[in-house]
């Protein structure tokens, strides 16, 4: 499959691209390399072949979950830029 100019143009804008014109040329020479790999795998028979969900038979083991330090609330706050008797205080982030 060939990419021709507007094709690269159109994705780039698409990922908020800038390109040279020597990198739209660069562009246009991988993007028509990935898409022969792509072509090139639609060649490989898999009938019969499952699709597969992970990459190990490897089950994951979790320890479990055990508290090694605690410390109170007053030590919570005390490295806290801005904080009242409770909590931390930030900035406002979402306006109404």
């Amino acid at each position: 499959m060939t990419i021709d100019k507007e094709t690269v143009d159109k994705v780039a804008h698409l990922a908020r691209l800038e390109l040279a014109e020597s990198e739209k040329e660069a562009m246009m020479e991988d993007m028509g390399k990935i898409l022969d790999f792509m072509a090139k795998l639609n060649e490989v028979d898999t009938s019969g072949v499952e699709p597969l969900v992970y990459m190990t038979d490897e089950i994951n083991v979790l320890r479990e979950d055990v508290v090694k330090q605690e410390i109170t609330h007053e030590e919570a706050l005390k490295n806290a830029p801005k904080h009242d008797e409770n909590y931390f205080l930030v900035a406002k982030v979402i306006e109404k």
